[in-house]
C-alpha cells in the first residue's frame, strides 16, 4: 500500500476559510470533493516549507504558517495518507486556480455544507468545534 506524506493548509483571512475543490481524478472517491490546499513533502523539506511552496504554486498566494492544527492519517481504497494541516494567514485572499476547479471562502459554520475528500473531514469537523 503506498504511503503519502502531505501538508494542507487551513487558510483564514477575515474569519473566513478557503476550501478548494479538486477536478476530475482516476479515484472517484477524491474526484471533485473539497479539500484544503496543499502538497507532498519532498525530500528535505520541513513541513511548513512545503506548505509555502505548494500554495504558491497552486493557488499564487502568499500565506503565513501559524501553528500545526491537526495530523490526520486515512485510509483510501489505494494509498494512505497523513496529512499535517497547519492554520495560515494571508494579506491578500486572490485566488488564481491553477490546479483545482473551484474556491470558496467559508465560516466555520458553513463547512458542513460542501462534499469533502475523506482525509479532509476531521479536519472540517474540528474546525466547526473551534
Amino acid at each position: 500500500m503506498k504511503k503519502i506524506n502531505v501538508v494542507a493548509a487551513i487558510i483564514k483571512h477575515k474569519d473566513k476559510i478557503l476550501c478548494v475543490q479538486r477536478g476530475e481524478n482516476k479515484y472517484d472517491y477524491i474526484s471533485k470533493k473539497y479539500e484544503f490546499p496543499g502538497g507532498k513533502i519532498e525530500e528535505g523539506e520541513v513541513p511548513e516549507e512545503t506548505i509555502v511552496r505548494e500554495i504558491r504554486e497552486e493557488l499564487h498566494m502568499a500565506i503565513t504558517p501559524e501553528e500545526l492544527f491537526i495530523t490526520v492519517e486515512h485510509q483510501y481504497p489505494d494509498f494512505f495518507i497523513t496529512m499535517h494541516t497547519y492554520v495560515c494567514s494571508c494579506d491578500d485572499p486572490a485566488v488564481k486556480l491553477t490546479e483545482h476547479i473551484d474556491y470558496k471562502w467559508l465560516s466555520s459554520s458553513e463547512l458542513k455544507d460542501l462534499d469533502w475528500a475523506g482525509a479532509d473531514i476531521p479536519i472540517m469537523e474540528k474546525l466547526m468545534l473551534s
